[in-house]
């Protein structure tokens, strides 16, 4: 007879939990989100006589020079693949890194540019 009552008591905590779950809490310290009109935003002004821009001005570009120091090389992935890119072989303690639209090669010690090399 106890064993029947223990299956019985757990055959309703299985049936139970999921419903008592599945309720709605209705606290009154985070109340439902309001929907409020949010306002059309403002034309941009253009003065008077001035062409509107098409898109914004390309960002101007490094022209890169051998013996320039690149603070963020490390940020940027090294090129293991150099021979797909025409690219010679490193040294020891060189790597090549992709930087805009060029390839550098830079000394692991230093961050000195030792190499360049455009992409195609």
């Amino acid at each position: 007879m106890f064993k029947r009552t223990i299956l019985a008591a757990i055959a309703f905590s299985f049936i139970a939990a999921p419903m008592a779950q599945a309720q709605t809490r209705h606290d009154p310290r985070h109340p439902a989100p309001q929907h409020h009109h949010q306002p059309a935003p403002k034309p941009h002004f253009q003065a008077p006589g001035k062409k509107p821009q098409a898109h914004a001005p390309a960002p101007k570009r490094h022209h890169w020079k051998r013996g320039e120091r690149v603070a963020d090389w490390k940020r940027r992935p090294a090129v293991r693949d150099y021979h797909r890119h025409g690219l010679k072989r490193p040294s020891k303690g060189q790597q090549w890194v992709k930087v805009d639209n060029d390839y550098l090669l830079i000394s692991v010690a230093t961050g000195l540019i030792l190499g360049i090399a455009a992409s195609r």
